[in-house]
């Protein structure tokens, strides 16, 4: 499975935006995904999940209100609604797709395939 992620981008406090990550190969509908994110000097951290049929989502606390994950599984698509984006928000975001089962959905360790990043920048 090969991850492509596209729309990150430059804005403002308050501004939104929209993630996209795109999946060739594999199986997708079988696939539980998921994003996380990683800012300079920190370690990656979990942002949102979703299982394979996409009706389960699971979000991290720092996060939740602002963001919504969808999986579109006719499409071969995962999507990060990010909207209210704070200046804490900035980080190179990943998308990851898994096998259901093993480890809980905000464990990196799930995940078998990774995007290679988009940048999202938010200013004050």
């Amino acid at each position: 499975v090969q991850l492509q992620a596209s729309g990150g981008g430059s804005v403002q406090a308050g501004a939104s935006l929209r993630l996209s990550c795109t999946a060739s190969g594999g199986t997708f509908s079988t696939l539980k995904m998921a994003w996380f994110r990683q800012s300079a000097g920190r370690e990656r951290e979990f942002v949102a999940a979703v299982n394979w049929s996409g009706l389960s989502t699971q979000y991290a606390d720092s996060v939740k209100g602002r963001f919504t994950i969808s999986k579109n599984n006719d499409e071969r698509t995962l999507y990060l609604q990010m909207d209210n984006l704070k200046p804490e928000d900035t980080a190179i975001y990943y998308c990851a797709a898994g096998f259901p089962g093993g480890y809980l959905p905000d464990s990196p360790k799930g995940y078998t395939y990774f995007g290679q990043g988009t940048q999202v920048t938010v200013s004050s």
